[in-house]
């Protein structure tokens, strides 16, 4: 009686150059959102850094002229003044405790002079009917602000386009430009965020630390690491097949 001879099945590796291009294409895109991504968080770490060294800094008196605004990042500072409601803006799409609202932007006139600079004094919740804007009651007389400066982003999205020649109450992003241009007085070209035991007329005002999206970056980040991986072993995978191997010879049965 005779046993089939079993031979183990071999493979071989054998790549094409047509899928070992797409997979270094779809490599090269991962890792460089990778990297995008995790230079965000390093960005992120660096402001942290820079806040929590002026959060319980004795505050400074903020300059008339500011050729560097940057330089005053998360400085805190102090400046006195009346508030100029007719001015003010509702910051839109801000949510705190899981709700909608807008923070609320008053120009303030600096004690003196005709200069004025921005204060953000904090959270409100927006109305049931969002074409409803809140009632803001504002001091009035002289004001004494105390918190840390917000150099605002020049780089935003905004949904649909405004007219940047025409006044609106309520504004996606704080464009210091557009505001700066419609506005009969000159403006510093940052804000200060009221500290939270100010009495100069504040509402919520739980800011938001750099450090809070650190986390959110890095898990993208390895997240594109993990996708580049993923379309290099997929590759391997498809690239090993069978060996062809020739037939082995069969045994002559005995005479």
């Amino acid at each position: 009686m005779q046993f089939p001879i079993k031979t183990r099945q071999r493979y071989r590796f054998s790549p094409r150059i047509p899928g070992a291009l797409i997979t270094l294409f779809c490599m090269a895109i991962c890792i460089k959102l990778g990297l995008w991504q995790y230079d965000k968080a390093q960005q992120k770490q660096a402001l942290q850094a820079l806040y929590s060294q002026y959060l319980h800094a004795e505050p400074s008196p903020l300059p008339l002229q500011l050729n560097n605004a940057e330089a005053w990042r998360y400085r805190r500072v102090t400046v006195e003044g009346e508030y100029e409601p007719r001015y003010q803006v509702f910051l839109d799409n801000q949510v705190s405790h899981e709700l909608a609202g807008y923070h609320v932007i008053t120009p303030l006139r600096i004690h003196n002079t005709q200069q004025y600079v921005l204060v953000n004094r904090g959270w409100v919740p927006a109305m049931p009917e969002h074409r409803e804007l809140p009632t803001i009651i504002t001091p009035t007389g002289p004001q004494r602000v105390t918190g840390q400066v917000w150099v605002p982003s020049t780089r935003y999205y905004t949904l649909g386009k405004s007219d940047p020649k025409r006044w609106d109450a309520v504004w996606q992003n704080m464009d210091m430009q557009r505001y700066a241009a419609l506005v009969p007085f000159a403006i510093s070209p940052v804000i200060v965020r009221l500290d939270a035991d100010s009495q100069a007329g504040g509402f919520d005002r739980d800011w938001p630390q750099p450090a809070e999206r650190i986390g959110m970056h890095l898990s993208y980040a390895y997240q594109w690491f993990g996708f580049a991986f993923a379309a290099l072993a997929i590759y391997v995978y498809l690239s090993i097949v069978p060996a062809h191997s020739p037939t082995p010879p069969q045994e002559k049965p005995a005479s």
